[in-house]
């Protein structure tokens, strides 16, 4: 087996342009093509920003029905509260959401993302959501916003 032959067989794309000279794009997987828009309290995401026109789905109005969602035991709502971790929308009407629980023995580990699953789906453009529970960063009180420290009286 040739040199160039073991190059092509343990990196195709890299034999490719190392044999005829020409680079050799990078198609994207699926996800990565359809995916729009996203954003996280960090501010830290790559695609942001990315392709606004062309996303179908509002951030704004994701973000309003996420906020129509209350912790029964907690007169705020779970986005003031600072659980929702990351909200990610994709051209083809999809959201997914990350969120976390103020506690893992949370009692309303299971209605939670259910009412956020159904709040977003009511959303123009929105064709399905999808809500992770993701326990890393544990939550704290510094996520909440200065509206939910106000309310709970938590200055």
């Amino acid at each position: 087996m040739s040199i160039s032959e073991k190059v092509q067989e343990s990196v195709p794309e890299a034999a490719d342009e190392a044999v005829t000279g020409q680079a050799v794009q990078h198609t994207p997987d699926s996800e990565e093509r359809a995916k729009v828009e996203s954003w996280s309290p960090e501010g830290d995401d790559e695609a942001s920003h990315a392709s606004a026109s062309a996303a179908q789905v509002d951030e704004d109005a994701v973000i309003s029905a996420i906020a129509t969602v209350h912790d029964p035991e907690i007169p705020v709502n779970i986005y003031e509260l600072g659980l929702i971790y990351a909200i990610d929308l994709y051209d083809d009407g999809k959201v997914k959401i990350e969120m976390t629980l103020t506690a893992p023995n949370c009692p309303s580990a299971q209605e939670l993302p259910l009412q956020v699953k159904e709040a977003v789906e009511k959303v123009p453009g929105v064709g399905a959501a999808t809500v992770d529970i993701v326990w890393d960063p544990p939550w704290d009180m510094s996520r909440m916003s200065d509206e939910a420290r106000l309310a709970l009286n938590m200055f």
